[in-house]
This record gives structure tokens, sequence and C-alpha cells, in this order.
């Protein structure tokens, strides 16, 4: 500004440019010794917080704020209370043992990717948190991803079992199972259960994740020798689905095969068993809401999928967690709730080997080095592309309640 306030009274005041430029010069000098000797102060000062070469949010030792984006309002609302409600059990818990303090910052996607962009922009860059949790959906993490990556930012997404989600960057994680892993599982459980020979499939095609899952599911169908009589597709809140359901079921399939989200594929259900279709239904990670039961009701009874959380597992781990999760919430913990509560406990553990609560870049390897954590979903590790490397159950509903398949 000094510079720029000389040049223009020289340029505009001839008379006076020698008494003008030696005041500018003076006012400047002035202040750079000033700035020079608050440094030094500072340099000195024994209450200064230490520099961190890549961090934001607060000081080190201090909260770790953890930002969080997750889809809060909308069709799909009961996957993001979900996971919100296990991340603050989690976060309680967190910060009574005292090892580190976690500050959660919620923003809703409601479900759209630009609103899931705008949260990502918001927590890095004014609310300067030191790593993410979320997207809920696959196809906003594709959006959000890359914009954490870019930033030095660590985010871990919970429910985003896409193929390809990790592949977005070093600073992406998921403690989600990959459909890669989860889908097989339960179809080749569905044909060695029930003898499947040819089967139907539905998806829905204009949802990312959906159609990484149909994919998935198709080539599980054709490594176990299964063959595929139709193929139909639906978008995203559709509300009905008679045609596709008459059309499969004039083919008579031993199976059907779903890759949505819940709201879609519980009125899938309803119209199915309205129509006479009683066959099993083999689902994608969609299924795995309670949400699922309540709308279909007992036409859910019969669907299949695969999952890393049984909440009738005789553990210990588990069983506390089911217990604590009822006790706050009055209902039992879904699989969304327990790998958000696990997620939080993963970001803890990386908080205390980074040593910091605001080094992003520490926070990140931190999270990469995890090995042998036991979650109430099960042991769990990174592999080198930091996607999980853990089990799955593959559950039926019966009687309106997930079971294990057995």
């Amino acid at each position: 500004m000094t510079n720029s306030y000389v040049y223009y009274k020289t340029h505009h005041n001839k008379e006076g440019v020698i008494t003008t430029m030696k005041k500018g010069l003076t006012k400047w000098f002035t202040g750079m010794m000033i700035g020079a000797l608050l440094l030094t102060t500072a340099g000195c000062g024994a209450g200064s917080a230490p520099a961190e070469s890549s961090g934001s949010g607060s000081d080190a030792g201090g909260t770790a704020k953890i930002g969080v984006i997750a889809y809060l309002t909308g069709g799909g609302a009961a996957y993001g209370q979900a996971q919100k409600e296990g991340l603050e059990l989690a976060k309680d818990e967190i910060n009574a043992q005292g090892k580190v303090k976690i500050e959660l910052i919620y923003e809703d996607s409601r479900g759209d990717k630009t609103e899931a962009i705008n949260a990502a922009n918001k927590l890095i860059n004014k609310d300067n948190v030191v790593g993410i949790i979320g997207p809920t959906l696959s196809g906003s993490m594709f959006a959000v991803g890359p914009i954490a990556n870019q930033s030095g930012v660590p985010i871990m997404g919970t429910s985003t079992t896409a193929e390809g989600i990790t592949d977005i960057g070093d600073y992406v994680f998921r403690n989600a199972l990959p459909e890669s892993s989860a889908v097989p599982q339960a179809v080749k459980a569905a044909v060695e259960k029930y003898g499947l020979k040819k089967v139907a499939m539905m998806y829905s095609s204009n949802n990312d994740w959906a159609v990484s899952g149909f994919k998935t599911m198709e080539q599980a169908l054709k490594d176990n020798g299964v063959e595929i009589l139709a193929t139909e597709t639906f978008a995203d809140k559709d509300t009905d689905f008679s045609a596709q359901l008459t059309k499969i079921a004039s083919l008579k399939p031993d199976a059907v095969m779903v890759s949505s989200l819940y709201q879609e594929a519980s009125l899938v259900l309803k119209k199915a068993r309205e129509i006479g279709i009683d066959v099993p239904f083999v689902g994608t990670n969609g299924f795995n809401s309670p949400e699922l039961i309540k709308i279909a009701g007992d036409a859910a009874n019969g669907a299949i999928v695969a999952s890393p959380w049984y909440p009738g597992k005789d553990n210990e781990k588990v069983q506390k967690f089911v217990t604590d999760y009822k006790a706050k919430y009055d209902k039992v913990p879904d699989q969304f709730a327990a790998q958000s509560y696990d997620a939080l406990y993963i970001y803890a553990s990386a908080l205390e080997q980074a040593g910091s609560t605001t080094d992003r870049t520490k926070l990140r390897d931190g999270l990469a080095a995890i090995k042998d954590f036991q979650g109430v979903t099960g042991k769990f590790a990174f592999d080198d592309k930091r996607n999980p490397l853990m089990d799955a159950t593959v559950l039926i509903i019966k009687d309106g309640q997930f079971t294990e398949l057995k």
C-alpha cells in the first residue's frame, strides 16, 4: 500500500514529489522495524503455539476438529442419521477417555453432489478441520474426494462402497467394505443356499454407487455360472416399478438381484410380493438399513445382503456397543451407525499416533498405518490402497429381523 501511495502522489503532485516520497519511505521503514520487533518477540515467547507445516484447525494438544458430511435430510436421511448417532456415541466415549479430544462439525449433503461440494469447501477452508468423515453416498465422494485430496485433508467414507473410491488419491480412505468384497459373498451364499440357476437384475441407473454395485453383482453371477434372464433399470426417487417387475415375473427367475438405496429397494420388494414374485431378493449395501424393513414390512422377508456388521454376534465388544446405543437412542444400531462409530475410533487412534490435533499430513500417515484395529465391525486394517481388510457376514431378513444366513 505504501509504494502505491508514493507513486500516486509522485505522479499527480509534481511540486511535492521529494517530500511525499520521504514521508512514504519513512512510514514504510518504521512499519518494517515494528514488524521485525514483533516477530523477534513472538519467537522468544514461552507461551506461543508451535507451528505445524500442514495443519489447520486447533492448536496441537487441543481439540481436533473433524468435519462430517452426511445425508441428514431427504429420501436417504436414515443412512445419515444412523451415521450421526454412531459418531456422537463414539465422540462422547473418546472424549471421556481423555487421550484425545474431538469436536464434530456436521454438514448436510441432502444426498446432492453440489451440496456435498459446498460442505467440503466450508469445512476445509472456513472451519479448518483436520479431517473429514463422509460423505454418505459414493457419488458425493467422487465429487468431494478430489477437493479434499488436493487440499491435503484426510477424508474417510463410512458407507462409500463403489469401486474406485480410494483411487481418487492418497488422502482418501474408507472403512466401508467395498461392494467388490461384500456382493460376491452374498451372491455365492444365495447360489449355494437356494441352488440358483437363473436370475433377473434391477438397478438404479442414475446412481454411481448403484451402477457400480450392479456391475459387481453381474460379474459375481457370471463367476458362479448363473444365467441372467433380464436386466431392468430405474432411477433414484422412482416409485412405480410395475412394468419392470411384471416383465421379470413372466420370466420366472429363481431370484432377483437389486442394486439401489433402501427407499427404492423397499418399494421394489412390496410391488414384487404384491404381484406374486416370492423368490429371494439379493441386494447390495443399500439393503443394510432397517428402514428397508420398516417400509417394506413383511415383503422384506427373504432379502439377502452381506455386511461387516451383525448386532447378534456373540462378541463382548459388539454387545456392549449394542447395549450403549440402545440406552442412548432406544433402538438397535445398524451397519451405518456401527461403521461410523468405528471410523471415529480409527481417527482417534491416528490422532494419537500423529501427536497433533491439527497436522493433516501426520493424520493421513497415522490413518494409513492403522493395523489390527478391533472395532465393533470386526478386526480391521487398511490395505495399501486405503481400503478395509475385513470380513463380511451374509444376512437374511426373517420375521422382520436381520439374521445370519446359514
